[in-house]
């Protein structure tokens, strides 16, 4: 998660694609399509000054990693990694939520 989020915010969309599990890869076709999603609907995952990696948790047999995500403005997020381990043992991004937390930065 860290390298896609790295690979996000220097604008490579081939190296943040590679982190993506078999069905996303599929869902989007190409780094460049994937790229102009995650710009799209995930700005805050690009935008975010400071990112934290929570507990993560395995909900109903999913695997969760919780990522928090403090905005320039200090509004805080949550995205919430659906993670999925692959045949070679490696684990690829299989979903992202946003969702809004209750903490605010200082």
């Amino acid at each position: 998660i860290g390298e896609q989020l790295a690979a996000l915010k220097a604008g490579d969309g081939t190296k943040a694609f590679a982190h993506a599990a078999p069905g996303i890869r599929q869902q989007f076709g190409t780094a460049e399509n994937f790229l102009a999603m995650v710009r799209a609907a995930y700005g805050a995952l690009i935008a975010a000054r400071y990112t934290e990696f929570l507990e993560g948790a395995v909900i109903e047999g999913n695997v969760i990693q919780p990522v928090r995500l403090v905005a320039p403005d200090n509004t805080v997020q949550v995205a919430l990694y659906t993670m999925q381990k692959q045949p070679d043992g490696r684990w690829k991004i299989a979903g992202c939520v946003l969702a809004p937390s209750t903490v605010q930065a200082a």
